[in-house]
């Protein structure tokens, strides 16, 4: 049976490979374009509602950093690739009560933003690597630390037992111009290393608009639809 959506000699859909290329290519540009090497930046590749196959199939196309914002899924998955290696990034909110679990599977973990979490993730059994969130935005449900609080949520995560301070991590908020954003960021990152001198790197840059934070200094992207396709549809 034809399918409609389908135009008969049109371009067919880039498949995985062909996307991962064309983000790796405007990567590699933008960090040109910035004076920068893009051996210094990390592209997590998240999977959200993807099965494990596409996990299975970008690793084989040298993926190694894998994002998941759902705890439940994470879990699962990264049970299920446990052979392969990866490197597990949470980047959604982590529930205080599930913060030992999340810790179980992922090396870093993206989104720490309040002080009842920090003590919550706090192990003297092993070190998970952690970014602080920064709240862009007036709205608190956003997610993150509000800037003037900052400096004590780092000095708590530098004082907690488990916890490897890498940096900041930032969603540029809905409507808003995102290198605008990122230059924020950029300059929270100048004053949380005043406090942390090892916070020198910036989690920040998604899909839509990771070239303007790769000219705003990030360090690690989190791209998904742009290299993984369409979430599938969920019955």
């Amino acid at each position: 049976m034809n399918d409609p959506d389908v135009v008969p000699g049109g371009p067919a859909e880039p498949d995985l490979r062909e996307r991962l290329t064309l983000v790796r290519g405007r990567i590699a540009q933008a960090a040109a374009f910035a004076d920068r090497d893009p051996g210094e930046i990390t592209t997590i590749v998240v999977t959200k509602f993807h099965p494990v196959s596409l996990i299975e199939e970008l690793h084989a196309l040298g993926v190694n950093d894998v994002g998941e914002n759902r705890h439940q899924e994470a879990q699962a998955k990264a049970e299920a690739l446990s052979a392969l290696g990866l490197t597990w990034h949470f980047v959604g909110q982590v529930q205080g009560k599930k913060a030992r679990q999340v810790r179980a599977y992922a090396q870093v973990i993206h989104s720490v933003d309040r002080p009842s979490l920090v003590d919550a993730l706090a192990s003297d059994e092993s070190t998970v690597d952690c970014f602080v969130q920064v709240n862009l935005t007036d709205d608190p449900a956003r997610g993150g630390v509000a800037p003037p609080d900052l400096d004590s949520l780092l000095e708590r995560v530098q004082a907690t037992a488990g916890l490897r301070l890498l940096g900041l991590m930032a969603v540029a908020p809905l409507g808003a111009e995102p290198r605008r954003a990122f230059a924020r960021v950029r300059e929270l990152g100048e004053q949380a290393r005043r406090v942390a001198p090892e916070a020198k790197f910036l989690s920040m840059g998604m899909s839509q608009d990771y070239p303007d934070a790769i000219s705003e200094g990030a360090t690690h992207l989190r791209i998904g639809t742009a290299i993984t396709g369409n979430r599938p549809v969920l019955g």
